[in-house]
């Protein structure tokens, strides 16, 4: 038999299977376009590009309302579009949806371990117990912050010795954050000239570009073909690993100076977790657990932070006039002599205002990652299937129309009352909601809050073009909202 007749049965099988697949599940699932037989609606999502696909969701919920079905491959997700679909499903039944949906070239990277791309119970004891450690360690304490307030500091003095010459800033912006997170887990820093430090946040950096390419798209498609050719998927397995053997070392360091009494930081409590549970072979709390929480943590925390400081700078060269009234609210409330803390921020509501501003319109994970249901459950006048995919349109939320007037303009009167109080908003759901909300966003909010703060009190930013025609329009990516690239002079003050 020639490889063509092979490829035809194949085929032939995969597009059965697809019929009968969908067959089986019509008239449970919501409504949705047709999807083509094997590829589904992946040209009609255009995934590839963020601004057109939110689009083209935003049509297709005007088309078949607010819960509707696409298909990526073979597998139907279910999508949820505005406020109220999303709050309903990730806060009002948020223990059915908190299931992560299949993304596999990160599952096979994973092995279902971690917290990111885990579920069941890895999912839950390793959440609970990754929260419990940044508690005991400080975050959303004064111990934390303190690191942070050092660590602006020291990116201050980085930004210094650029002697206000025009510069891309990603590299420096993501040092700050990069050790912040090695404090916690390593309880080290490093300096800026730091080789491995520029080598971690270069895996990073790459490994967010690798992931939000076409390729990886199609990987995660159909993984049980592309798995096997040559591509970019192989440079990221390469890329993990050499993180993995890295976050090895470290923790075989930590195994030879471990004090049961004495943690110092996330791999010591982890170790001392494990030293307790060592004669449960059921355990969760193993060393590949372990490098992988780390592997998670890293990932998603450094990458996220240091894009919003990137796109929260771009977006204050455009709007100078937010900038002079941050700067005015940072001079009157803490002045020149000493670092901004979180105190500072109830006395200070334009400038929350502006770092929530920042989040809600740069949109950073348009449609977050996906969930999916922990069983058969009932949604509306629709029966979802457990193991369906979930996706949430954060971006129907962050730009609701209703609750935030001209959301396609950055405004931080979106989070002002009529008497110049900051205001919260239920639509504010940049770290997402429910059982799945971002693990880190204690932390993130502090270090947002400082960092800002921090440079707007050491320098005023300098575009090389005229503010009316700085685009901040995001790049293409195919997981988040990227700013274009820039440069920018920093003038100490």
């Amino acid at each position: 038999m020639d490889l063509f007749t092979v490829l035809v049965i194949c085929l032939s099988c995969l597009i059965l299977l697809f019929l009968w697949n969908r067959s089986y599940i019509k008239g449970k699932l919501p409504p949705g376009p047709t999807p083509l037989p094997i590829v589904g609606n992946i040209f009609q999502i255009n995934t590839n590009n963020i601004s057109k696909s939110l689009i083209k969701v935003s049509m297709l919920a005007e088309d078949y309302g607010p819960v509707f079905t696409v298909y990526f491959g073979m597998k139907p997700t279910v999508v949820l579009h505005g406020y109220e679909a999303v709050k309903e499903a990730l806060i009002d039944q948020r223990e059915e949806f908190s299931g992560r949906g299949s993304f596999p070239v990160f599952d096979k990277m994973t092995q279902g371990l971690g917290i990111v791309f885990s579920s069941g119970e890895i999912w839950k004891k390793t959440r609970r117990f990754t929260l419990m450690v940044l508690r005991n360690m400080g975050v959303g304490k004064k111990t934390i912050e303190d690191r942070i307030q050092e660590e602006a500091l020291c990116l201050v003095e980085a930004l210094k010795k650029t002697n206000a010459s025009p510069c891309d800033p990603t590299f420096l912006l993501a040092c700050a954050p990069c050790n912040v997170m090695c404090s916690i887990i390593f309880q080290s820093r490093f300096e800026y000239s730091d080789e491995k430090l520029l080598t971690m946040i270069n895996y990073i950096h790459e490994n967010l570009r690798i992931s939000s390419t076409s390729w990886i798209q199609l990987y995660n498609a159909f993984p049980f073909l592309i798995h096997y050719l040559p591509g970019s998927h192989n440079t990221l397995f390469k890329n993990v690993a050499t993180q993995e053997k890295f976050i090895l070392e470290k923790i075989r360091e930590h195994q030879e100076s471990l004090d049961l009494n004495n943690p110092r930081d996330f791999i010591d409590y982890f170790l001392i977790k494990m030293e307790k549970g060592k004669h449960n072979k059921q355990s969760e709390f193993t060393v590949d657990n372990l490098i992988t929480t780390i592997w998670d943590v890293f990932s998603a925390g450094i990458d996220t932070m240091s894009t919003t400081l990137r796109y929260g700078l771009l977006l204050l060269l455009k709007h100078p006039e937010v900038t002079a009234k941050v700067r005015e609210e940072i001079d009157r409330v803490v002045g020149k002599h000493r670092s901004p803390c979180m105190q500072d921020r109830s006395h200070m509501p334009y400038t929350d205002a502006v770092v929530h501003e920042i989040q809600r319109f740069i949109d950073l994970v348009p449609n977050s990652l996906p969930h999916a249901v922990t069983q058969d459950i009932k949604f509306r006048e629709y029966l979802i299937p457990k193991g369906t995919a979930i996706l949430t349109s954060l971006t129907s939320v962050l730009r609701d129309d209703k609750e935030f007037p001209n959301p396609e303009q950055f405004d931080p009167g979106h989070f002002l009352d009529e008497s110049g109080n900051f205001k919260k908003s239920d639509y504010f759901m940049a770290f997402s909601a429910g059982k799945r909300v971002c693990v880190g966003e204690g932390l993130a909010r502090m270090e947002l809050f400082l960092l800002l703060t921090t440079i707007l009190q050491h320098f005023t930013l300098k575009p090389l073009l005229d503010p009316k025609d700085i685009d901040t329009t995001p790049v293409v990516n195919g997981i988040g909202s990227i700013p274009p690239f820039y440069e920018l002079c920093f003038i100490p003050v």
